[in-house]
Formats: C-alpha cells, sequence, structure tokens
C-alpha cells in the first residue's frame, strides 16, 4: 500500500499494465473535499435561481425540502403531475397532487429566457441546464430542469493522468456526471496545472448559461456554439485561431466531430471529450464513434494462424491507432474504471478481458485503485 505519487506511477508513466493483474493500493486526494458538494453557498444560490422559475407552490415545497442540496432535476409536463429527482433515490417522486398548466410551462419558458434550435436553454450565471419538449406544433409542452453544480475535487480520482498530458475520452450514460467532470477539469488545467485551455461549450452545459462563463471552470477560455451542427467546426476554430494546449468538448457523437477530433489529436494538442455509453465495447460497436479507438476492419488470416484462432479466417481488429490514448468509464460518481485504450480494444476484438484500472472512492474519500482483468 502506497501513497499517490505522479512520478511513481509506473502504469502511467510506461503506458502498460504492471504483470500482477490484481493488485490494490490507497491513494490520498490532492483536495480533501465532500464528493456530493463543494462550495455549499454558491451551490445554494444556483439552486435558488432554478427555483425561481418554477410556480410558487413547487418553489415553496422544494425549499422546505429536507433533500434540498440533492435535487438532480424537476419535471414539468403538461396535464401530468409535476416530479423531482433527488441523488440516491431510485426513481423520481411528485412534488405536488395538482397538474402542470399551460400557464405554468410558459411562466417558466418565459423566465427561461431564449431555447436555442437544439431545444436547450439554460440561466444566466447559473450552470442549470433547461431542456424543452415541443408539440408537433411546436408549442412547449414540458421541460426537464436539471441542478447543474461545480464539484471541487471530483477529478482528483485521475489527477495522475491528467498530469500526464495525454488525450481523454470518457465514457458513461446519461445523467451520471460525465459534463460535472468535464467542468472541474477545465479548472483544474487550467488554474492548477497552468495550461492554455479552450472548453467549446454546445449549448453553455459546461461554462453555464450567459455570454460571461462561469467561475467553475476557471481561467479556462470559452467558445461558444451557435448550433449543434456547428460544433466540429468551433473545435477546429479554437485549434487553429487560439493557440490552446487542451481542448474540452462534452458529448462526441457525430461523423463530423469525431474527424475533428482525429484532426485536432494530430496537431499536439490535449483533447478531453465525453461520449455515451456504459462500457468501453459501446465505443467499438458504434460505427461512427469506434473510429475513435483505431477503427475496425476485418482481416483474412492464413491457415497456419486461423488454426490459432478456433479455425476462424476472417476476424476483426484495430485499424489504426486510437485518437485518445486513455477512456474512463464512469460506472457511477464513485467508481472509474480506466482503460488503456490500444490493449483493451486489442483484447476485446480477441474476446478476451480487457486489464484495466478501476478507481473507487472509499468512505473517507480516498481512491483505491484495483488493477484486474474484468468484463464488462
Amino acid at each position: 500500500m502506497s501513497m499517490w505519487s505522479s512520478s511513481s506511477s509506473f502504469f502511467y508513466k510506461h503506458h502498460s499494465f504492471n504483470p500482477n493483474f490484481f493488485s490494490s493500493r490507497t491513494i490520498k486526494p490532492v483536495i480533501r473535499t465532500r464528493f456530493v458538494k463543494c462550495s455549499s453557498s454558491d451551490n445554494a444560490n444556483d439552486i435558488h435561481e432554478l427555483l425561481k422559475i418554477l410556480p410558487h407552490d413547487l418553489r415553496d415545497n422544494l425549499v422546505m425540502e429536507s433533500k434540498k442540496d440533492q435535487l438532480l432535476e424537476v419535471i414539468l409536463d403538461l396535464g401530468r403531475l409535476p416530479q423531482a429527482c433527488f441523488l440516491g433515490d431510485s426513481g423520481r417522486r411528485y412534488i405536488r397532487d395538482t397538474e402542470i398548466s399551460m400557464e405554468e410551462l410558459e411562466f417558466a419558458e418565459n423566465a427561461i429566457g431564449e431555447i436555442g434550435g437544439d431545444n436547450r436553454g439554460g440561466i444566466s450565471g447559473t450552470l442549470h441546464r433547461i431542456s424543452a419538449v415541443r408539440s408537433r406544433k411546436g408549442v412547449v409542452v414540458g421541460l426537464t430542469c436539471r441542478v447543474g453544480r461545480a464539484v471541487k475535487g471530483i477529478t482528483d480520482i485521475v489527477r495522475d493522468l491528467l498530469e500526464f498530458g495525454e488525450s481523454i475520452l470518457f465514457i458513461g450514460r446519461p445523467g451520471v456526471g460525465k459534463t460535472t467532470v468535464m467542468r472541474e477539469i477545465s479548472r483544474v488545467l487550467s488554474d492548477e496545472l497552468h495550461k492554455r485551455v479552450v472548453v467549446v461549450d454546445t449549448s453553455n452545459e459546461i461554462g453555464g448559461g450567459g455570454d460571461i462563463a462561469h467561475p467553475a471552470i476557471g481561467s479556462a477560455r470559452r467558445m461558444q456554439v451557435c448550433k449543434p451542427s456547428m460544433q466540429h467546426k468551433v473545435m477546429i476554430e479554437a485549434v487553429e485561431n487560439h493557440m490552446p494546449q487542451v481542448i474540452i468538448v462534452d458529448e462526441i457523437s457525430t461523423r463530423a466531430e469525431v474527424i475533428a477530433c482525429q484532426s485536432i489529436a494530430k496537431r499536439g494538442v490535449m483533447l478531453i471529450a465525453s461520449a455515451h455509453g456504459d462500457h468501453l465495447e459501446n465505443i467499438i460497436k458504434n460505427p461512427v464513434l469506434s473510429r475513435l479507438a483505431g477503427g475496425i476492419e476485418s482481416v483474412t488470416l492464413g491457415d497456419q494462424e486461423a488454426q490459432q484462432r478456433d479455425g476462424r479466417k476472417s476476424v476483426s481488429q484495430r485499424a489504426g491507432p486510437p485518437t485518445f490514448p486513455f477512456m474512463i468509464e464512469i460506472r457511477d460518481r464513485h467508481c472509474w474504471v480506466i482503460h488503456k485504450t490500444e490493449r483493451s480494444v486489442d483484447a476485446l476484438l480477441r474476446g478476451k478481458k480487457p486489464r484495466v484500472e478501476i478507481r473507487k472512492r472509499d468512505k473517507e474519500m480516498k481512491v483505491i485503485i484495483e488493477k484486474c482483468k474484468i468484463k464488462n
């Protein structure tokens, strides 16, 4: 058992795993903070800004709620009972016994201001995200109001990777906290590691609503994107015009964005990005995103080699080097799985269990590292 030290991290220094596939050690976080919340006063003020757009009785109910600080989202759907979701709850709960009216939705929409073409909006000066559901006539008939928070210390679990300077893709299902991670990485890289960081912020989800970026991203610069289909162009513009050492972008999903990632990686710029999925295998099987892992190609084997592979004449293999040397599965807020992309992709394509590092936080908020082979 040893304390964390980036200079002594064999795995990251040499890009390989310890041959002892299952071992464990404890690393001490750089900043000992509570994981769920950081600056309680800032978050409390932000939540009140979100509550202002809600109907008065819902606002009062949530202000009196004992778990207010764990509020994740509020759902307002026309003709249905309003619901709220809290951290630690298995589902949503009703917060009123009368249905949402059109007048209440119009009040909330007017309080938010402009909702973009991607049906997303925000509240100026906060990290909250509002998503609209529209009818066939284009009328807003539902709102998902998600609480945005700045959580300092959340990236201590991969602090050594950030110092190492290689590109990282974070993989996780919707709502697991990828955007919160992107936000804190922006602050750590710009303020603590003194990098020139540019955040390409589609829908203002990382840097918050309004033209002035939220302090949560530190001294990183933010480039807003006028519409989601332009994200790939702004990514390239950021590199060509602003000389960043690091580009941070949330939710890579289209072929154009994948090509932009590949172009940025070839220019020697560190890229931090996220994509939807539960496991690395989801990226490999995605015909668009698989190129981030090096791409997949089918090859025909000779007779001798086919005998060594259970008689299979045609197999899949990685086509080239990955855009992201590291991919990290965010399983939940306290458990991340670290992949060395080349090794894990090659193992999965051969039907084998990849060698990974599993990093978890214990009850004392220390990071426990286990090196092992896992099956997704």
